[in-house]
C-alpha cells in the first residue's frame, strides 16, 4: 500500500540539532512543509555524502518554507558524536533524528528487519501532515538532494494550483499543464 496522500502517524523521537537534544513529533511537521530523509545508519561511508548534500541545499529548503529531518536507526547520542566527528555531517543545521525503536522506519515502510536499518527513503510532507512524495531505493545508491528540492517545489506548486500539473523535469517558474480532454493524445 502506498503512503501517498496519507497522514503521518503520531510519533515521538529524540534528535540532535545545533548542539542540543530536542524532541520531534508529528506535530512538528504540521503547519509547514517537511522533508524526511531516511538513511541506514550513522557512521557509514555513504550517508555523510547525503547529509552534506542536504546541508548544501538547506537554504533552498528554508526559503521554500520547509524543514529537513534526517532519520537513522541510531540514537540521538550517536548523532551528536557523528555531527562532531564527521566534517560532512557537521554541516547539518537540521535535526538528526534517532529511531532506535524503528517506529519511524516501520511507519514509513523503509525498515529492513534482518539488518535493523533503514532503506534510503525520502518523503515530502505538506503542512497538513499529508505525504505528497516518496522515494525508496537500495542503500548502495545515494540521492541527489537537488531532485528533492525540485519535488518539494512541484508539490508546493500543485498544492497552490490544484487545476495544474507539473510535467517531466519541471522546475520552478517553468510552464505547467492544465489537464484537459483536448490534450489527450496531443502531447
Amino acid at each position: 500500500m502506498s503512503l501517498i496522500n496519507t497522514q503521518v502517524q503520531p510519533f515521538k523521537a529524540n534528535a540532535y540539532k545545533n548542539g542540543q537534544f530536542i524532541e520531534v513529533t508529528e506535530k512538528d511537521l504540521q503547519g509547514k512543509w517537511s522533508v524526511l530523509i531516511f538513511m541506514p545508519a550513522a557512521f557509514t561511508f555513504n550517508c555523510p555524502t547525503e547529509i552534506e548534500d542536504a546541508a548544501e541545499h538547506y537554504e533552498e529548503f528554508q526559503k521554500a518554507g520547509a524543514e529537513v529531518y534526517i532519520v537513522t536507526t541510531d540514537t540521538h547520542f550517536s548523532h551528536k558524536v557523528w555531527h562532531e566527528t564527521s566534517p560532512a555531517v557537521g554541516k547539518a543545521k537540521f535535526p538528526l533524528v534517532g529511531d532506535p525503536t524503528h517506529a519511524l522506519t516501520n511507519a514509513f515502510g523503509v525498515h529492513i528487519p534482518e539488518e535493523g536499518l533503514a532503506l534510503r527513503g525520502t518523503f515530502v510532507i505538506d503542512p497538513s501532515g499529508t505525504i505528497k512524495t516518496m522515494e525508496i531505493h537500495d542503500n548502495a545508491i545515494a540521492r541527489d538532494v537537488s531532485e528533492t528540492v525540485r519535488k518539494l517545489k512541484a508539490a508546493q506548486f500543485v498544492a497552490s494550483h490544484p487545476n495544474e500539473v507539473c510535467p517531466a523535469k519541471w522546475k520552478e517558474g517553468a510552464k505547467t499543464i492544465t489537464p484537459s480532454l483536448d490534450l489527450v493524445g496531443k502531447i
